[in-house]
């Protein structure tokens, strides 16, 4: 595929799945902007609680000590963060951003990225959940046949939401995209019966009153077939052009976002205050918010490499995925 003749197709593919045709807004200009300083490493976020690696590794100056000048450039969304990397806006992205967009982002630009970090989910690791109104009658997924359902945007979000409601029987669902931020006003106002979201949604509905979990780790369960399967639905990453440019570089960032995840583990109510500034989350919301996991480029077993394989063969099955994508070449060896 050296033609841009060929590139078309998987290109508009991307663009289309990730309704990421339209201008990429505030935050690519100022990736546009940013990247006239040839010594900044920018990297993409989508402004959720899992990017908090990122979050620490800035607040906390683990880059600096570094001697790296690292930014951090907020997109809307998961697939927005992935086309500034096909762009070559951005050197990689933060945990948080969508596998599904970067697997998409692998078919059009094959050897684009290497993904260093995962953030892991499962009914214990809690991320991805159903939601209803707090007063609702509705006590499973399965009733929610003909009902009026919203997931967040993207297609991950919308390809997950779809399969979960098939798996409790029911034929040919109906999918409304909707911002996350949306959700539990939307629920409260009565505009919707239920909403597949990610945290920090269920709690902040739970503690304002308006709204209740109907199931948690529906992914786990659902999608790959086991409770305590883990999820790898978000992916820090660095692009292969920063690692084959920039080796020293690269390797001083990927250790300094290591150090972050290992103070994230360790330190979990300290590093709770980086979401302030960093996500939309309400600061009396903060200490609430469940942490997700993170799994190391080198911590991957053969286990979890498995799970990770199976949720991108679900897009590959939805034909979604052009081709088949495998996972093990896509993470980061050192």
């Amino acid at each position: 595929m050296n033609s841009s003749s060929s590139n078309k197709p998987g290109r508009r593919q991307f663009l289309q799945a990730g309704a990421a045709s339209v201008a990429l807004g505030a935050g690519l200009m100022s990736a546009r902007t940013a990247q006239a300083n040839d010594d900044k490493i920018l990297i993409g976020y989508w402004p959720i609680a899992s990017g908090l690696p990122l979050y620490t590794a800035l607040e906390r100056g683990y880059f600096k000590e570094a001697g790296l000048n690292v930014e951090g450039v907020k997109f809307a969304s998961a697939q927005q963060v992935a086309e500034a990397m096909i762009a070559g806006r951005t050197h990689g992205s933060a945990n948080g951003t969508a596998s599904a967009a970067l697997g998409l982002a692998e078919i059009v630009s094959p050897g684009l990225y290497k993904i260093i970090c995962s953030n892991p989910s499962n009914h214990k690791l809690v991320l991805d959940q159903f939601v209803v109104p707090k007063d609702s009658p509705i006590k499973s997924i399965a009733e929610l046949k003909g009902k009026r359902v919203a997931s967040g945007p993207g297609i991950q979000n919308v390809t997950l939401a779809k399969i979960i409601l098939e798996k409790n029987g029911i034929v040919d669902p109906k999918v409304i995209e909707l911002p996350i931020g949306q959700h539990v006003p939307a629920l409260a106002a009565d505009q919707l019966d239920a909403v597949y979201t990610l945290e920090p949604t269920g709690t902040a509905g739970r503690l304002k009153g308006l709204t209740r979990v109907l199931e948690n780790g529906v992914i786990s369960k659902y999608v790959l077939g086991a409770a305590d399967a883990p999820w790898f639905g978000g992916s820090a990453s660095v692009t292969t052009s920063f690692l084959k440019d920039r080796p020293d570089a690269a390797k001083k960032y990927i250790a300094a976002y290591a150090r972050a995840v290992d103070f994230v583990r360790k330190n979990p109510a300290e590093v709770r205050k980086h979401l302030d500034g960093f996500t939309s989350i309400d600061p009396s919301l903060v200490n609430e918010v469940p942490l997700s996991g993170f799994t190391l480029y080198n911590e991957f077993t053969a286990s979890d490499l498995g799970y990770f394989q199976k949720f991108f063969d679900v897009f590959t099955e939805r034909k979604i995925f052009s081709r088949a994508v495998p996972v093990k070449p896509l993470i980061y060896t050192g």
